[in-house]
């Protein structure tokens, strides 16, 4: 699932712990960036911060409302007085944290309003996310839709990333008793990179001779 973030301080500490916990974390600049980029509809979720020096995250969110995007929004605030929250929450947020907070809670809290919201589920590795229901797979630059053999192949390569997985396994994973050629997962494949590169995806399919396939982000941004 992609979330984004608007915050003012901890940023980057907030993005490090939701790619741990395998979300796919992405920062906005500001406030208006976080509303331009949230009205695109390619994120799950976004933590902001309420400070009009941060992200404006209360005007972010009523704008976001008022347009009748339903994106689930955590407030982060330094104020822990109920007129605080009362306002946030009244803006149209889902949920009103106090900083500074534990790194655990805010996990587990986003975790809850991406469960009360019923958004599906939606592996994600470096900045591509492959959305189950929709059979899509997408980045900030847009979204691709998959045939049904792409989307298998790139549902088992992006649930368990960097793992090897031989020509005939995949074979027999996605195609089982169909009589297909071992040419079928180099098409595939093919076409996956196509799609890949035309996301500007910073994840790779990696072939390694006489072994099979994994899934890597690039070099640059490895972790």
């Amino acid at each position: 699932m992609r979330i984004l973030i608007a915050e003012k301080d901890g940023a980057e500490e907030i993005a490090a712990a939701l790619r741990k916990s395998r979300y796919a974390a992405e920062l906005a600049r500001n406030g208006e960036d976080a509303f331009a980029r949230l009205q695109t509809g390619a994120y799950d979720a976004a933590v902001l911060d309420v400070l009009p020096a941060g992200a404006d995250g209360v005007a972010v969110v009523k704008r976001l409302r008022a347009a009748g995007n339903p994106v689930p929004v955590l407030l982060l605030g330094v104020r822990s007085g109920v007129e605080d929250t009362v306002l946030g929450l009244d803006s149209g947020a889902n949920d009103y944290m106090t900083k500074p907070f534990d790194m655990r809670e805010l996990l587990a809290r986003v975790r809850a309003m991406l469960r009360a919201s019923g958004a599906g589920e939606k592996p994600a590795f470096g900045n591509t996310v492959l959305d189950l229901n929709a059979r899509t797979l997408s980045t900030p630059s847009g979204a691709a839709r998959l045939t049904r053999r792409e989307f298998c192949l790139m549902e088992i390569l992006i649930t368990q990333p960097r793992t090897l997985f031989s020509t005939e396994r995949l074979l027999e994973k996605i195609w089982g008793a169909d009589a297909a050629e071992i040419g079928a997962v180099w098409v595939n494949i093919a076409s996956l990179r196509k799609k890949l590169a035309a996301l500007h995806a910073d994840i790779r399919i990696a072939s390694f001779r006489n072994a099979g396939y994994c899934l890597e982000q690039t070099t640059k941004n490895a972790d």
